[in-house]
């Protein structure tokens, strides 16, 4: 079986490793990744163990080259770029998307009928170009049918990588997934990104205010796409986030807060942005979703991120 790593960053990279000890993999990458991967190989410490793995990367999908599957594991603010670059070879292939976010799915259909969902909450944090270190495991990743449904393709693909040792399960309403899993996103990545802290901090009885406004707008939001979510009321939640998922990332330093230090654009309109187009469009107000989006928006625009 023959898998492409489509927008390989830190998430993408890691992954690959681990898929290539069980089938062929070519992760398309950025340029200073590849020469360096390439060199010395890629190197990842941490949860998922140290390895060195001698991971086949390129800058560009090899021309006439077909696989199996095609995983997506882009920054949210490249997916339509990416699709446009590669749609020959994503036209009528099963197309996973591994992002974070809002909309990813509906953007890759445009590209391919076979569209397949999947959340993953482990925190991948940059060592350097080409090593990464898996801090943290917040559950194990999902895959579905997009936007619901199982079939033999997903769980094809998900034998495949828990034969690779990744904590995977097949799921039969992704959608409601990557909606729970936004609304952790929405909930602590952009304020730890603002305050430079990791997630454990954000308990604080200041910063939980703060969250409790983020993910009560955002379960409005998501009642009104009438999705149904595992808890039933914003409250719920957010007992969950408290007591479940912020203990089993404490250590974990958003990805937003990666992305700013590096000097890149974040995934803020796929997360809080997303809410509050979505809301607007329900006529729900979402003014602290709003303000976030916006601090974040600001932080993006200072020249000494």
């Amino acid at each position: 079986m023959k898998v492409l790593v489509l927008g390989a960053g830190a998430v993408g990279l890691s992954v690959a490793a681990r898929l290539s000890a069980v089938c062929e993999v070519c992760a398309v990458a950025r340029k200073r990744q590849v020469d360096a991967i390439r060199a010395e190989g890629f190197l990842m410490t941490g949860i998922w163990g140290e390895v060195i793995y001698l991971l086949r990367v390129e800058e560009t999908v090899p021309e006439g080259e077909r696989f199996d599957y095609i995983l997506i594991t882009a920054k949210s603010i490249s997916t339509r770029e990416i699709c446009e670059q590669n749609k020959v070879v994503l036209k009528g292939n099963p197309v996973i998307s591994l992002q974070n976010g809002i909309g990813n799915e509906e953007i890759i259909a445009d590209y391919t009928d076979q569209v397949i969902g999947g959340i993953i909450i482990t925190g991948f944090e940059w060592r350097g170009d080409r090593s990464v270190h898996v801090l943290v495991e917040g559950g194990p990743m999902k895959i579905g049918r997009f936007p619901k449904g199982d079939d033999r393709e997903v769980s094809q693909f998900v034998d495949l990588v828990a034969s690779a040792g990744i904590p995977v399960q097949a799921s039969a309403n992704i959608r409601a997934d990557i909606w729970s899993k936004t609304l952790y996103n929405c909930a602590l990545n952009p304020l730890g990104a603002l305050m430079g802290v990791p997630y454990g901090a954000l308990t604080h009885p200041a910063a939980w205010r703060i969250i409790t406004s983020i993910v009560t707008e955002a379960y409005a939001v998501v009642m009104a796409e009438d999705v149904t979510l595992p808890w039933d009321s914003a409250v719920d939640y957010l007992t969950f986030l408290h007591d479940v998922q912020i203990p089993s990332t404490t250590g974990h330093h958003a990805s937003m807060l990666q992305d700013i230090a590096r000097g890149r654009i974040t995934e803020i309109d796929f997360l809080n942005g997303a809410v509050v187009t979505i809301g607007a469009r329900h006529q729900i107000k979402t003014p602290v979703n709003a303000c976030i989006a916006d601090l974040i928006r600001f932080r993006e625009s200072l020249p000494n991120r």
